[in-house]
């Protein structure tokens, strides 16, 4: 009997979307043939060896309306005219050329959504772009059968709304072995800060940590490793704060590479702060990743990563984001090795519960019956 082809549309970067890479590996070692559609840009990573089929469309715009129209567009005719089961969109950036299909071909459409699109700052701050996103969540959205999401806040916002049954399935990692990388010379010696991720945006704390920085000790290392909208001003603010010897900024690298610099760090940082929807309901999956690293998480107490940091005892909640007071938060800690070290401990202890080899017994779940 054929395998059952699911056809899965990302607009992410898909060499660093580690969430998609996982769930489609896993559909495909469940017995379905998967095809990733995702966008592809001048500076791409080059795509890795997957057990999936993953394609991209070449897209030549990057911000705005014209990226999104441009990608849509070219997805929507991928889909038209691809032998395809199911459908699986990722968020709502994908979601009405999957939609259009679905309906004019009449296949199965699964949706998993990342966030609460349309809470993000980039749209809170452009209410007309709102407006038009909510308009085409609004009449899709309770039509989808399938839905799952990344945490409890996000589906409970979503279940509020618009009353479907959703389900979540967590952003958290593979157990493996991974060699740490050589530790660099000039690393050595120094409390290593790590904040790591591709979203590091506004409202996402990058700024405040560079300008942490300035009221701690010379022996505290600053690295940050990704990308985001954020990142030039990052680095323009570094070299006018006369903090370049002190701080490394390095661009995004495939998560096989991400994996062996985390374990380098002292700290790992999630810093999203409260005033945007979607950062209030986050769950960053860098904060697992710091975990199975062995690296103890510093993050500010939004409600889904403060309930991992209280159960799980890995890490601390800021109580305030004052810069100096998270510098003298950092200082307490790292100034308490018994501490220290006990919240290191645990992060190994959570890191076997909060694992993919568990969670993807739900994703399972979910699609086991279309098989």
């Amino acid at each position: 009997m054929a395998k059952k082809l699911i056809t899965v549309s990302v607009i992410s970067e898909l060499t660093t979307d580690q969430r998609v890479i996982r769930i489609c590996t896993t559909l495909q070692q469940m017995g379905f043939d998967v095809k990733v559609i995702a966008r592809k840009f001048s500076n791409s990573l080059p795509l890795d060896s997957y057990f999936f089929k993953a394609k991209r469309i070449r897209c030549y715009f990057r911000k705005g309306f014209l990226q999104y129209a441009e990608f849509n567009t070219k997805l929507l005719f991928k889909l038209l005219f691809s032998k395809t089961d199911y459908l699986l969109s990722n968020d709502l950036d994908t979601l009405v050329p999957n939609y259009i299909v679905s309906r004019l071909r009449r296949k199965k459409i699964f949706y998993d959504t990342h966030e609460y699109f349309t809470g993000v700052p980039e749209l809170t701050s452009h209410p007309l772009k709102k407006r038009i996103w909510k308009f085409f969540e609004n009449r899709i959205f309770p039509r989808l059968p399938v839905v799952y999401t990344v945490n409890e806040s996000v589906k409970n916002k979503y279940q509020q709304e618009y009353r479907n049954s959703i389900s979540v399935i967590r952003n958290v990692p593979a157990t493996a072995n991974i060699v740490p990388k050589k530790i660099p010379e000039h690393w050595k010696g120094k409390i290593i800060l790590l904040m790591q991720g591709i979203g590091i945006n506004p409202g996402r704390g990058g700024l405040e940590l560079l300008e942490t920085l300035k009221y701690l000790p010379a022996n505290y290392h600053l690295v940050y490793i990704g990308g985001g909208t954020q990142w030039d001003t990052i680095a323009n603010m570094r070299k006018e704060w006369q903090l370049e010897d002190r701080v490394e900024m390095i661009a995004k690298v495939p998560p096989a590479e991400l994996k062996r610099y985390t374990p380098l760090a002292s700290l790992g940082f999630t810093l999203d702060g409260f005033e945007s929807e979607n950062y209030l309901f986050n769950l960053p999956n860098k904060i697992f990743d710091y975990i199975h690293a062995g690296v103890p998480v510093v993050a500010t107490p939004i409600p889904e990563v403060k309930l991992i940091i209280e159960q799980y005892d890995c890490g601390i909640c800021l109580i305030s984001q004052a810069t100096r007071d998270i510098a003298r938060q950092i200082e307490e800690l790292m100034n308490n090795q018994q501490e220290y070290q006990r919240l290191k401990k645990n992060t190994t202890l959570a890191a076997k519960e909060l694992c993919w080899e568990n969670e993807q017994q739900k994703l399972i779940a979910i699609y086991q019956p279309y098989l």
